[in-house]
């Protein structure tokens, strides 16, 4: 065999060279293919995760360009997540949200108090809308849109951090009001930074499934306003 033949999955119908090129650039196939990505969670919970997902395999986009990259270990990356998901809500509720004058109660979702009908959609929600969904969107998808845009130097990854945590908060504000977007902001500015710093995606999937959960559980329990005055009374 000839060693310089091209290689079987190189080869592909012209038609399908433009549009991944299209998908991978700014004109108009690539600004349709934005805009459908950031409406599908108005559609649906997970749809824009999916969609992501689709879009990278349609523009030949590498994996590893939205974090989608093999952890050295699974389970490591799944207790890791998880035990910092847990204490960076913990650390949120306690000490971050109190100094910034937030109510110690989420009145948004404090109807799920003690609501076990609840708990299946809420479950689906956090770990597939939340934990697949928002970080393959906001961490995986955004930072590879922002880095073509910027570049990958120190400070255009500041940047992007910036920028994507700001979206981050705001894309919260209709539902959950000014301390929902606060929140959420810190969030986004803490997994974004850890993001740029790592490119890798399966620890924060995992931690912001556990933030998620931690959340839920003190609200579930009726234990928001006892949290949130452990330090500060």
């Amino acid at each position: 065999m000839n060693d310089t033949a091209t290689p079987a999955n190189s080869l592909g119908q012209p038609g399908e060279d433009r549009l991944a090129r299209g998908l991978r650039g700014f004109g108009p196939i690539g600004i349709l293919a934005i805009a459908v990505i950031l409406a599908g969670n108005a559609v649906v919970l997970p749809l824009s995760g999916i969609l992501v997902l689709v879009w990278a395999r349609w523009s030949r986009t590498p994996w590893r360009e939205i974090g989608y990259v093999r952890p050295a270990s699974w389970i490591g990356s799944l207790f890791i997540g998880i035990a910092f998901g847990c204490a960076f809500k913990f650390l949120m509720k306690m000490i971050v949200m109190p100094l910034l004058g937030a109510d110690p109660v989420n009145h948004t979702y404090h109807y799920l108090a003690g609501n076990r009908a609840a708990i299946p959609a809420m479950l689906y929600a956090i770990i597939a809308g939340a934990g697949f969904g928002e970080e393959t969107l906001f961490r995986g998808y955004l930072f590879e849109r922002c880095g073509k845009l910027f570049g990958c130097g120190t400070g255009a990854k500041v940047s992007i951090v910036l920028l994507t945590a700001a979206w981050f908060g705001l894309v919260h504000y209709p539902e959950q009001g000014l301390a929902g977007a606060e929140q959420a902001t810190v969030v986004g500015l803490v997994f974004g930074a850890i993001f740029a710093a790592t490119g890798r995606i399966w620890m924060l999937m995992c931690a912001h499934a556990a933030f998620d959960l931690t959340a839920y559980a003190m609200i579930y329990w009726n234990l928001e306003s006892r949290v949130a005055h452990l330090l500060f009374k």
